[in-house]
Parts: C-alpha cells; structure tokens; sequence
C-alpha cells in the first residue's frame, strides 16, 4: 500500500509538471532554440545564462522521466492489462504491485527497443561525436517516437485533438504537433488496454456465475463465491499457460 501510495504520488507530480514543459517546449518556434539566449550583456554573461538554462531543461527532463516512460511508450498499456489480470483472477495483492510494475517495464523496454536503437543511431551517437547540434539531436530523436505514437494512435482520437486546438486541418501526419499527438496517443492506449481487459475478464467471470449458480442450487447461500472460485480460475490460469498468453496478446498488438 505503502509503495502505491508513492507511486500515485510520484504521478500526480510529475506528469502535469511534464506536460507543462513539454507543451512550452513543443509549442515554442524551432527558431528560438537555435537563436539561443542573446542578452545584451556581454558574451561571457550571455554564454553563462545559456548554460545555465540547458543544465535547468536537463535536469527537468530527468527529474520528469518516469512521466515520459508512462505517457509516450507502451507503458500505459501494458501495465493496465496487467493490473485487469490480477483483478480478474481476484488475488488482491498478488502479483504485488512491485511485480507488476517491474514486469510492464521490462516489457516496455523490449516493445521499444526498435525504437530506442534508431534513437541512439540517429540522435544520440551523432550528437555525441560532435556531428550534430542539439537542436538537430532532438529533432532526430522526436521522429522515431512520433512513428510509434502515429501507429498506435486512431484517427478518431487525433481528430478530437486537432479540434480541440483549433488548428487547422493537418495535410499529413508530420503536420500534427507533437503536444497533440501525445494524449491522442494515451487515450487510443487507454481504450485498447481496457478492451483487452474485457475479453481477459470473460472465462474468470463466467467460472463465477458457474460456481455461484451451483452454491445457490445446493442451498449454500451463506458461502462466498469468490472463495471457491478462485482456486478453479488459478487452475485454469495455469492450465491455459496464461502469462504465456497474456504477455504474447500485449507484445503482439503493438504494431
């Protein structure tokens, strides 16, 4: 409870906090991070208060990284199945939340491990031998996650968002601001984990009703159900292999 209390804390911090900086960072012409800071005081003086700003933004973004993990990656889906797992077999706690938690980011990672290595190819390597500059880095670094966000984004989704900021009609994808790509992205990953969660919940809820009809036809009422259902859902869990099959579903429906 105690970790959970931390981990809905750490949330509640850290994404508005991300979503602020990343909107003024999206939303501010490129023109302005390439002119960089130009004060009138001298060229020590301004090079300092440069330096300082991008050791400001840096440490921002770190401190905002569990945000970004959950809000652009396949995060978000993979940790709600997860969790619809756990409460359609009825076991409470178990998988703990730490479980859980470390299994959605290992599976994270391996999900955007394409992703992650034409980051580090096309941004990250270049920028490091001094090839490219930082605006050019990050721009670079934009597009491999705006390619996964695209593809597991719906159309519908993209629309509200697009009319919600009142920009005109976007020719192509690559017209769409990013600021608006990303809760498109969340609430189009939002749907599919939860639509997935329905078909999880199907076989334990209908091994309910089985049990709970057969208790009511022979007069144990006053028995809880759920106290002998759940020994035949975890049976049936194991016998189907279902970890097998649920991490198989997940990794599979990213496109």
């Amino acid at each position: 409870m105690h970790s959970s209390s931390r981990l809905i804390g750490l949330l509640e911090r850290g994404i508005p906090l991300f979503l602020a900086v990343a909107f003024l960072i999206l939303a501010t012409p490129k023109s302005v991070f390439a002119a960089g800071v130009t004060l009138d005081l001298g060229n020590s003086t301004s090079q300092q208060l440069s330096t300082s700003l991008q050791l400001l933004m840096t440490l921002t973004v770190l401190s905002v990284a569990p945000a970004i993990l959950l809000l652009m990656t396949s995060f978000t889906r993979i940790v709600i199945v997860l969790s619809f797992v756990r409460n359609a077999l009825g076991t409470q706690q178990l998988p703990p939340n730490q479980v859980l938690v470390g299994l959605a980011l290992f599976l994270s990672f391996f999900v955007m491990a394409p992703t992650w290595n034409q980051i580090n190819t096309n941004a990250i390597q270049p920028y490091m031998k001094n090839q490219i500059t930082q605006t050019e880095a990050l721009t670079k670094a934009e597009e491999p996650l705006r390619d996964f966000m695209f593809k597991q984004t719906r159309e519908k989704d993209l629309e509200l968002f697009v009319g919600l900021a009142k920009m005109e009609r976007p020719k192509t994808y690559r017209d769409i601001p990013t600021y608006v790509l990303i809760p498109a992205f969340v609430i189009s990953e939002l749907k599919t984990a939860f639509q997935m969660g329905f078909a999880i919940f199907i076989p334990f809820m209908v091994i309910d009703m089985i049990v709970s009809s057969t208790l009511m036809s022979i007069g144990m009422m006053m028995l809880p159900p759920m106290m002998i259902s759940l020994p035949f859902k975890i049976l049936l869990f194991v016998l189907v292999d279902g970890w097998h099959l649920v991490v198989q579903s997940l990794v599979t429906s990213f496109k």
